[in-house]
């Protein structure tokens, strides 16, 4: 319990305000679970859900007696998502893993696809955007519905092995760390920041394991020196 208890009070103050240690725990296991995802780990997905369960609480901070007053409900609620997508990942990657660890052979999705996802991160903003004002999330409410309908597509895109996932993450950087920042989550403002950089390296990543996987191998078969012609 005195775990606990220092987990949900502790919080590092800096000048005149502060940041909450579940808000840095959980970036860095969200962090942990991004580099284990671009070396196609298995543990990337647990260890993102430990860090998915530690934001939930930091987002919901009026509800689970936080000392910071703004809810991000759209932010909140995509750390349920996450969990729940991420079971499903866990599983998939777990059945696809081969003998070297790795879980999946990056793809590119088919060009269908991509035009569903696009429609989707755009309806799907336009659509959560009036529920989540009415639920009283922080403004801009449009930021924040975006950002949970790309981690939603992100991590889905993830478990199917899309290379393309990662650039939904870009995008959903771009506008989480200017809202993160207005409603002063700082720690985590300045893990999207870094989460940019690295979402940008880890398509290029699995750009280049998707160009190995399609390179047909050559095989080179001299002849038997002992065998006469």
């Amino acid at each position: 319990m005195d775990v606990l208890r220092w987990l949900f009070e502790a919080k590092l103050t800096i000048g005149g305000g502060f940041i909450l240690w579940r808000e840095v725990l959980g970036n860095v296991f969200g962090l942990l679970s991004a580099f284990g995802g671009m070396r196609r780990r298995v543990w990337a997905w647990p260890v993102g859900i430990v860090g998915n369960v530690l934001l939930f609480t930091v987002f919901l901070g009026a509800v689970f007696g936080s000392p910071h007053p703004v809810n991000l409900l759209g932010q909140a609620g995509r750390q349920v998502m996450f969990i729940v997508v991420s079971i499903y990942g866990w599983y998939r990657w777990r059945q696809a893993r081969g003998d070297a660890g790795t879980a999946v052979t990056p793809q590119w999705a088919s060009n269908p696809t991509r035009v569903g996802l696009v429609l989707a991160l755009v309806v799907g903003t336009g659509v959560l955007t009036p529920a989540f004002r009415a639920l009283g999330s922080y403004e801009p409410v449009w930021a924040d519905a975006w950002i949970f309908v790309g981690s939603l597509l992100a991590t889905l895109g993830m478990a199917r092995g899309w290379v393309e996932f990662w650039l939904i993450w870009v995008a959903v950087d771009i506008v989480g760390v200017p809202l993160l920042i207005s409603a002063g989550y700082w720690a985590s403002a300045v893990m999207y920041i870094f989460y940019g950089c690295f979402t940008l390296t880890g398509f290029f990543v699995w750009w280049r394991y998707r160009n190995q996987a399609a390179t047909p191998r050559v095989e080179i078969v001299f002849p038997d020196p002992r065998v006469e012609s």
